[in-house]
């Protein structure tokens, strides 16, 4: 865990950062905004701000956005006043901590970003086997192919196995290649020079140079640009990487991992994919098995992510039904460990009682309806209701052109994903360069699109 604290919390600053290191983190320290950005983007990085109120904490999240580095920012302040917490919030913090520190807080603000992306739940022996695998290759340095559906946990498992490497102590760096435009992926990767394009307002080193000496993971890699793959090849093999503007190659020591919710090979035989750098990424290969291929794990995780939502809302919730985890246990689940997720959400919102009922479980495809609330509305039973659910999806797509109905199926979808495109693309068999050319007609014909305030910046950190 890399902590960077931000302004002098009122004398506070010693008491803090002792506290983070007792708990393992590695802190720094800057003074303001624009020193804290200096130090992000010549490489430092962070996986946790604590950011002094004092300060412009709007600015600092701007400022972070404006250059894609996501990290998430925890306000701090002294007292508990209620407006400078809700101000903060909404400017964009995770968190509130009130000042003096108290230590227990900060432990829990830390363990909770540290579970959040590393998190490794299973029980079902499909997924014991692949992590037996992954146990027997991460001390090694070589590159690792992870393969699997959209949502099945493939950078938990990366960092998994940075977690048991010879590189655990180093940093954990990952890029999703399919939320950055491919005119700027190539910036992200390998840095740029103050100047070397429009937007360059400084110096910023790339992703490699950042990861040197730990591990970098290259997050579907399969939406790479073939002519960005070349340089990607190059890279690779010379441990070297050129920044856009710059003169001099710049020398790396990195570990590469790369995913893919698409059959490479498959991609190499279309032309999409360069056979060369999939041979260099190959070296061993984990395919993450679906969730529906691992019914032993439904329950522990739907058990995992109810309480962790009911913490996380206050909620007390002491149990799940046995008829709910049948029903989640004969769930096609495309959208994998991610739409569990989901579904336990809000089935943590919406349960009438301390244990979560039907009642409180909508599932996909329910249109916003849950089941057992569907079945009572109409009086039918699932079959009956099934196939008057699918007469009467037919009969409305009559007179309908089909650009209109490709739209809103593409609308409804973007939406279920919570306006995350990579997933959205991966669940309509599309990719994410088409589904961002149909969003951008469907803006400029007016149409509402989900999640487009913030359209190139899906979850850097998505399993």
């Amino acid at each position: 865990m890399r902590l960077l604290i931000v302004g002098s919390l009122d004398g506070h600053i010693t008491a803090a950062g002792k506290i983070a290191l007792s708990r393992g983190a590695k802190v720094a320290h800057v003074d303001d905004v624009d020193q804290a950005m200096h130090a992000l983007r010549n490489g430092q990085g962070a996986d946790l701000i604590m950011f002094d109120v004092v300060l412009d904490i709007q600015r600092m999240i701007d400022s972070l956005r404006t250059e894609r580095i996501n990290i998430p920012v925890v306000a701090c302040g002294i007292g508990t006043s209620a407006e400078t917490a809700v101000k903060a919030i909404k400017a964009g913090a995770k968190e509130y901590v009130p000042l003096p520190p108290d230590a227990e807080l900060i432990a829990a603000v830390l363990a909770a970003v540290a579970e959040e992306s590393s998190a490794l739940i299973f029980k079902d022996p499909a997924m014991k086997a692949v992590l037996k695998l992954a146990d027997q290759v991460a001390p090694s340095d070589a590159s690792i192919l992870i393969t699997g559906e959209s949502g099945t946990g493939k950078e938990v498992v990366a960092r998994y196995i940075h977690a048991h490497s010879r590189r655990a102590s180093k940093p954990f760096i990952s890029v999703n290649c399919a939320a950055i435009p491919e005119n700027l992926l190539e910036s992200e990767l390998f840095g740029h020079e103050k100047g070397s394009f429009t937007g360059a307002i400084a110096r910023r080193i790339g992703k490699f140079e950042e990861a040197s000496g730990g591990t970098l993971l290259l997050d579907e890699i399969s939406e790479m640009h073939p002519r960005l793959q070349a340089k990607l090849l190059r890279a690779i093999q010379e441990r070297v990487v050129d920044r856009v503007g710059g003169t001099q190659p710049v020398k790396v020591d990195i570990r590469l991992l790369a995913t893919s919710n698409r059959d490479l090979q498959e991609e190499v035989r279309k032309g999409n994919f360069r056979d060369d750098l999939f041979f260099r990424l190959n070296v061993m290969s984990l395919e993450l098995p679906a969730l529906r291929h691992r019914p032993l794990d439904i329950q522990v995780l739907a058990e995992h992510f109810a309480k962790k939502y009911a913490d996380a809302n206050g909620v007390r919730i002491t149990g799940i039904a046995p008829d709910v985890m049948d029903m989640l246990r004969a769930h096609e689940w495309r959208g994998n460990v991610r739409e569990l997720e989901n579904t336990m959400h809000r089935a943590v919102l919406l349960a009438q009682d301390s244990v979560i009922a039907p009642d409180a479980i909508l599932l996909t495809g329910g249109r916003g309806i849950p089941v057992s609330a569907l079945q009572q509305q109409t009086g039918l039973t699932a079959a009956p209701t099934a196939a008057k659910t699918a007469s009467g999806v037919t009969s409305a797509l009559v007179g309908r052109t089909v650009a209109a109905v490709e739209r809103d199926l593409i609308i409804d979808t973007l939406q279920h994903c919570l306006g995350n495109r990579t997933h959205a693309a991966n669940i309509l068999g599309i990719s994410i360069r088409t589904l961002r050319n149909k969003l951008k007609q469907y803006s400029e014909e007016g149409v509402p699109v989900p999640g487009s305030a913030h359209s190139e910046s899906d979850h850097f950190s998505a399993a």
